[in-house]
């Protein structure tokens, strides 16, 4: 049987360049109207028990090349479970290499989180009791940007993820936090139910995660960088959410990303904005401690340079949520790669770790409930 690859499917990104009988050349194909690309997803068929190379030929002008070594792909055969494949980065090409033991299988840069799946979370979360569901509005290509309100607290929280598309753990971990949210019979949940209203965006960036892209929009735009001046034209995903904050408020605020080079699990914070204060900055730290003791998964010591003082950038979410509203904001990261303080030989940093970690910083969250 001859092999082939495919990638024409939601979220589905490469390029067939060239093919020797099981040896194929690819590249990633770039975001429209983009620099951008390092996102993957793709399949192979017809190769069950034969010796396959895989060489991303662009890999090395990608948007973040140092997130190659040390990297290792992901493949499955159900979609479901997502193993590491034997991977190097060897003279600026991504080699993966593997013998199927099906005649389908799938490869992607991590754990894809479809938009169906994403329509399945909305569906049966909107349908748990206390659970309300609104539009805040419709991307560039006429997807819903689908938002989840529960709780009645006065504590106004904002989770949202998937600015980025191809940082598919972010929904993963919206997954996990949802899960805990909706569970009644959880007694953290009820307690951050009564204590806080949830406003919770699974996916910020529908028309990059059905496109294969992985930092932008259909226009090519990022949408980390349009929080100061979000347009209807470059950024109605930004407009929406935005304008739905101004109407409610944000007093605690996660961005959640995941990071192409650094193999560990951080928040990177709000430091450097015009107004911070005291007070936003103990809040901040007294979470991640908080956190760092719940989760061995995350850790403290690795992460992003902090901002000087009046140095940070407005135009990201978390900076530009901290100042407008005296928020405690932060960006969540989690790895591509492993996490080093805790690597897992056969899964990586994975779908289900993800999901957990949501889960967790919701407990966070509940220890330090009254202090806000």
């Amino acid at each position: 049987m001859t092999s082939h690859i495919s990638a024409a499917f939601d979220s589905g990104n490469i390029r067939l360049v060239a093919q020797d009988g099981d040896r194929f050349d690819l590249e990633i194909v770039r975001d429209h109207q983009s620099d951008f690309y390092q996102w993957f997803h793709f399949r192979l068929t017809g190769a069950r028990d034969r010796d396959v190379e895989l060489r991303i030929t662009n890999a090395a002008t990608s948007a973040y090349p140092l997130g190659w070594p040390g990297y290792r792909t992901r493949w499955s055969t159900d979609r479901d479970d997502w193993r590491l494949a034997d991977t190097a980065y060897e003279d600026k090409v991504l080699v993966i290499r593997h013998r199927p033991e099906s005649d389908s299988i799938w490869f992607a840069y991590f754990a894809p989180y479809s938009m169906e799946r994403h329509h399945d979370l909305i569906a049966t979360m909107a349908a748990q009791p206390g659970v309300s569901y609104r539009s805040l509005g419709q991307s560039l290509d006429g997807q819903e940007i689908d938002c989840l309100t529960l709780g009645e607290g006065k504590l106004q929280v904002w989770l949202y993820a998937r600015q980025h598309p191809g940082e598919s753990m972010a929904e993963w971990w919206m997954e996990g936090a949802l899960e805990r949210l909706a569970d009644l019979s959880d007694p953290v949940t009820r307690v951050l139910r009564r204590e806080a209203t949830f406003h919770v965006v699974p996916n910020m960036n529908p028309d990059g995660s059905r496109r294969g892209h992985l930092r932008t929009n259909a226009a090519g735009v990022n949408l980390n960088r349009e929080w100061h001046a979000p347009t209807p034209e470059r950024s109605p995903e930004v407009l929406g959410v935005r304008a739905a904050m101004d109407a409610t408020g944000v007093d605690f605020a996660m961005d959640v990303h995941g990071d192409e080079a650094i193999p560990y699990v951080f928040i990177a914070g709000f430091e450097g904005i015009p107004s911070w204060t005291d007070r936003q900055g103990q809040l901040f730290a007294r979470f991640r401690e908080t956190l760092a003791r719940r989760s061995p998964d995350f850790q403290v010591k690795h992460g992003y340079g902090v901002a000087g003082p009046g140095a940070a950038n407005l135009t990201m979410s978390t900076n530009q949520l901290a100042e407008r509203f005296g928020a405690v904001a932060m960006t969540l990261e989690m790895p591509f790669k492993d996490n080093d303080d805790l690597p897992d030989p056969e899964f990586g940093w994975s779908a289900e770790r993800s999901k957990l970690l949501g889960a967790d910083c919701l407990g966070a969250l509940h220890e330090m409930i009254g202090a806000f």
